[in-house]
């Protein structure tokens, strides 16, 4: 079993940064597919972003391309989400996800975490 848990989420004024972060205990997880999603109040969890098991490889949905960056660090099982130039938009209980598959992207994950809340104001 995979545990992830996320930190680093708050409250931002738009155009601010944030940078989450998620650590993997329980095994390890330096060949998982790691993400990030999210869910807006009233919606369905969407997809963010993916990175394969090297880092080497990317994936981003569309509305945060240019804005968010996912990276990991494989000696510190963990994987991290920089978000600028945040819009209220962004507003949302954020999610990191591992998946055992080398399947990239993967947009159909194995463990998630508790989620983190991120508020941008306007």
């Amino acid at each position: 079993q995979v545990q992830l848990v996320e930190s680093g989420g708050g409250l931002v004024q738009a155009g601010g940064s944030l940078r989450l972060s998620c650590a993997a205990s329980g095994r390890t997880v330096s060949m998982y597919t790691l993400g990030w999603f999210r869910q807006a109040p009233g919606k369905e969890r969407e997809f963010v972003a993916g990175v394969n098991w090297s880092g080497g490889k990317t994936d981003y949905v569309d509305s945060v391309k240019g804005r968010f960056t996912i990276s990991r660090d494989n000696a510190k099982n963990t994987v991290y989400l920089q978000m600028n130039s945040l819009k209220p938009e962004d507003t949302a209980v954020y999610y990191c996800a591992a998946d055992g598959s080398v399947v990239f992207p993967q947009y159909d994950y194995d463990y998630w975490g508790q989620g983190t809340q991120v508020t941008v104001s306007s």
